[in-house]
């Protein structure tokens, strides 16, 4: 078997098509086609089943799938570690990052020290929820990622880098604005600005309403937590956040926060990476800059409270 056939394989199983497929490894679909069927040759039983539309994985197929991706990581591994010997100032680094306020705030700074460190290093950075992150390191498109924790894969690790209360946030016009706690069919009962599904915040919130036997008027859903505050801070509804991450707000006036009873929603911040991979230099001074700025960011929100 050869790493490019391997490619080509795994490209297939996952677009599901043999021409979407060819385009992720950027080659055409006869060559991709060929590779393929030197594959099967050389494993002497079919991989895909075709059909019209699409293709599907046969028995043998699934069987190879993990394999595959498993072989796949270590090559990447392998190539790192010896990218290595050519020198600290260079490296590979595909971050994901699931927190937009991160992404936004802190990030930029973060990798501009990386880049003085590591000038000939190679910087990506993906969005997304951290479901989807999780999917991406577990196919080996992705380094580290920031992730809602906990994630409920036995094949990352994580480590906590930051945690929240979740809070009722509203506008300072609304009736109850001078309560401190919320009731759970009370909160149901507003018009709820929440984040998109998908992310372990979101999960636990669910969750909540659930355990509470109320169902929540949810009448938007917002990839970003910068705009569902905006939402609320325009009167268009009552939303969620993190307590830390609306001090300033809260301060200026701009939004009232109440605990909700009986509800204990930790949001936790986490670097994830896959179990037992490669931790490169400028992955270890990655994490060792994250860890670095969220103390910071924690000496800020203490500030302005």
């Amino acid at each position: 078997m050869e790493i490019r056939q391997l490619k080509a394989f795994l490209a297939i199983a996952e677009a599901k098509t043999f021409t979407a497929g060819a385009r992720r490894v950027n080659v055409t679909q006869a060559a991709i086609s060929m590779q393929i069927r030197q594959l099967e040759d050389e494993v002497g039983l079919q991989l895909f089943t075709r059909t019209p539309r699409r293709v599907i994985l046969t028995e043998a197929g699934e069987y190879l799938l993990e394999r595959a991706r498993k072989i796949l990581r270590e090559h990447d591994s392998a190539l790192a570690e010896i990218a290595e010997v050519a020198g600290a100032e260079y490296g590979r680094l595909r971050i994901g990052s699931a927190s937009g306020t991160f992404a936004m705030h802190q990030l930029p700074v973060i990798l501009q020290k990386l880049k003085v460190k590591f000038p000939h290093s190679e910087l990506t950075v993906t969005s997304g929820t951290s479901e989807r992150l999780v999917d991406k390191m577990m196919h080996g498109e992705l380094d580290t990622a920031f992730v809602s924790l906990p994630v409920d894969n036995a094949n990352i690790t994580t480590e906590s880098i930051f945690s929240d209360e979740i809070v009722a946030i509203a506008h300072p016009d609304h009736p109850l604005a001078r309560e401190k706690y919320i009731s759970a069919a009370t909160l149901a009962g507003e018009s709820l600005i929440l984040g998109e599904r998908g992310g372990n915040t979101r999960r636990m919130i669910d969750e909540f309403f659930a355990a509470a036997n109320v169902r929540p008027n949810i009448t938007m859903e917002l990839s970003r937590q910068e705009a569902i505050n905006l939402m609320v801070e325009n009167n268009l509804g009552v939303g969620m956040a993190g307590a830390k991450s609306v001090a300033r707000e809260k301060r200026d006036g701009k939004l009232i926060t109440w605990l909700i009873e009986g509800a204990e929603i930790k949001w936790e911040l986490g670097l994830a990476r896959l179990r037992g991979g490669h931790f490169s230099p400028i992955g270890k001074e990655f994490v060792r800059l994250c860890k670095e700025s969220f103390v910071e960011r924690e000496k800020e929100l203490r500030a302005k409270r």
